[in-house]
This record gives C-alpha cells, sequence and structure tokens, in this order.
C-alpha cells in the first residue's frame, strides 16, 4: 500500500521507531477485536470501535487508543529520521506525527454510553453529546484526514519516481479515508477507516525498513 523512496540506512533508533509504528495497528486491532467479542451487548453494526472507551473496562480501549497514538508519534519521527530527500520528506513526518496525536486525544475524550452500549444503557441515541465526546470525534476526524493528507503526499512522491503499485496503492489508502460517512453505517465505515488507516502505517513503517 505505501512505498518509499531515496532513504539512508536507519541508525538503531530510527529502526526501533519503525518497529513501534508497524506495531501500532496490530496491537490496535487485536485488542478491539478481543473486547467485541467478549464485552456484553457490543455490536460493530451499531457501536463504533471507540464505544469500547465506555463502561467499567473502557479503560483497556482507552489504552489502546494511547499506545497507538504512541505508535503514531514513533513513526513520525521514523519517517524523519529516515526520509532526507524528496517530496514529502518534510510534510510526512509532521502529518503521521497529528494521527498520533489524535489518536492519543481520542483516548483522553471518550464518547457518549448509547444506543445499548454499554449494558445497562438506554437503547437509543444520547439527546446531546457531551463536550468530551465532540473532542472524540474531532480528534478521530483530524486523524484519519491527517493519514489521507499523507497518503497523498506519498503517492505524488511514487508516482514521481515511476512506483505505479504503490502510488495507486497509496491514492487508494487516501480516497477510503477521505469518503464521507454514511449516517446508517458510520460503526462499520469508521471500522474500515481504522483498518486502513493503521494497515497504512504498518504497511509504511516496514516498508521505510524494509527498503533501507
Amino acid at each position: 500500500m505505501a512505498a518509499t523512496a531515496t532513504t539512508h540506512v536507519p541508525t538503531r533508533p530510527s529502526g526501533r521507531l519503525l518497529l513501534a509504528g508497524a506495531l501500532a495497528g496490530p496491537v490496535f486491532f487485536t485488542s478491539a477485536v478481543v473486547q467485541m467479542l467478549t464485552r456484553e451487548g457490543f455490536d460493530i453494526t451499531r457501536h463504533p470501535i471507540s464505544q469500547l472507551a465506555t463502561g467499567s473496562l473502557g479503560w483497556i480501549q482507552i489504552i489502546t487508543f494511547v499506545l497507538a497514538g504512541v505508535g503514531g508519534l514513533a513513526l513520525a519521527a521514523g519517517v524523519g529520521r529516515t526520509l532526507t530527500e524528496g517530496i514529502g520528506r518534510r510534510a510526512l513526518p509532521v502529518l503521521v506525527g497529528i494521527f498520533g496525536v489524535g489518536m492519543i486525544a481520542a483516548g483522553a475524550f471518550t464518547m457518549d454510553p448509547e444506543n445499548g452500549f454499554p449494558a445497562g444503557t438506554p437503547d437509543r441515541p444520547v439527546a446531546q453529546m457531551s463536550w468530551h465526546s465532540v473532542a472524540h470525534s474531532a480528534a478521530a476526524a483530524l486523524s484519519f484526514t491527517a493519514l489521507a493528507i499523507a497518503a497523498i503526499v506519498l503517492a505524488v512522491r511514487c508516482a514521481r519516481r515511476r512506483a505505479v503499485p504503490a502510488a495507486v496503492g497509496n491514492g487508494a489508502a487516501a480516497l477510503v479515508l477521505l469518503l464521507p460517512m454514511s449516517p446508517e453505517h458510520m460503526s462499520v465505515q469508521i471500522a474500515v477507516n481504522g483498518l486502513v488507516a493503521f494497515t497504512w502505517t504498518t504497511v509504511l513503517a516496514l516498508s521505510l525498513r524494509r527498503s533501507a
């Protein structure tokens, strides 16, 4: 999905940063899937993954968000140390860093309980979103948007170097992340966006380590 060009051989710290970035996605989705399968009342067709951060066990998803964000920041630092020239060498670390900060903020500011989750919550949407739920939504939207722009930048970089499959893959990832949300299928679309986002960061990190 992602590709790199013109790198220098990473130092050991850079390699560790990229590895941390590569692990962010698998850690996030392993945690989320286990919670989806074990927490009473959760339904991915009705409840976004972020709603796992509510209830007595919500701290698990909060930590998951924070760890993913730290991984995103590590990836940003690794990208900055590894890409030394060409299109995106300055923009990519900043954009990936915004993604990481947004994930941490998404963990710090939780959604409201609603639609029957956590168990015992009235089976209806909240009448009015709380300030922390609004902050969560804004942080998540900023994260996905920053990563979509990063994918576009990398697509241009790859296209300029005639790496056509990588350019197409990055462009496809950006398109998915930028598609408008459907109210009827929002929770599923958010899950797909998260999968695409973290797959992109993992592929980028591993690609940088391998090509360098």
